[in-house]
Formats: C-alpha cells, structure tokens, sequence
C-alpha cells in the first residue's frame, strides 16, 4: 500500500472524518505535527549532524513568526477554500498565549496550521508538500535552513 493514510486508518480502524465538524483549532493541532514533520525532515536529509543543530534549524521554520512569513509569502497561490480554512483558525478563539511572538504572528501561524491540519485530514498530501516547499524557497533568505 503507498499510501500512508490508508494503512493508517486501516491498521487503526479509524472512521470517516467530516472536517466541518472540526474545530480550526482541532485542525491546528494536528496540522503543527504535520507541519513540524516536514520540516524536521527536510533538516535530517541535509546530513547527519548533531542532534541540537538540527533543532536548531527546524525551530527556525517552526516558530510562528516564520510561519507567519510562510503563509503570507504563498498566500496569492491558496485557493479561496484555503484562505477561508486558514482565516477560520486565524480567527479562533485560544485559552494560550503566544509565548516568543506577536499576537499577529500568533494568529497567523494558528492559521497556518489549520491549513495544514485541514489538508492533511482531507488527504491532500501533495498539496501540502507544495505549499511548504514554495513558502521555505520563498523565505529561505529569512531562516538559514
């Protein structure tokens, strides 16, 4: 089986999903650890190095400002559902506090990160990578990855 979704939601015998039904920060959520993923592994295909150098690199990108920086810089090639996915996490309502970011950079990486989780639960995968991969060559000037 090729697809990793698949062979997850069969060895796990996990339901059919209606992402309407999900709140954005539900999305968020899951759309951190996907998003978290691939960064982590764009850094370990960069070498073996130490361990703290590596997260080092990966929290430059993970960070909400970067994030933030991300979507802006893609922002013109989301579709209109997209925008209004990440505009419905923007616009959530947090119990947290950004702790090393402006309250704009805050929102704007939560939405993000609904993009991401909503595009993940739908199985857009390559989608996904296409977006990550655009927005980190767009601002790659910005983090030293």
């Amino acid at each position: 089986m090729d697809n990793i979704f698949e062979y997850l939601e069969e060895k796990f015998q996990l339901s059919q999903i209606k992402l309407n039904q999900y709140s954005p920060l539900v999305l968020a959520y899951i759309g951190d650890a996907v998003y978290e993923m691939i960064i982590r592994t764009m850094v370990v295909y960069e070498g073996n190095t130490q361990v703290n150098r590596m997260h080092k690199k990966s929290k430059d990108f993970v960070k909400a400002s970067a994030q933030a920086n991300i979507y802006y810089s893609i922002e013109e090639l989301l579709t209109e559902q997209e925008i209004e996915v990440f505009k419905r996490g923007r616009n959530a309502k947090t119990s947290t506090k950004a702790k090393n970011a402006s309250l704009n950079d805050y929102k704007a990486a939560t939405g993000f990160e609904t993009l991401i989780g909503y595009l993940y639960l739908n199985k857009e995968h390559k989608r996904i990578i296409d977006i990550v991969a655009e927005g980190v060559k767009r601002c790659s000037n910005q983090v030293n990855l």
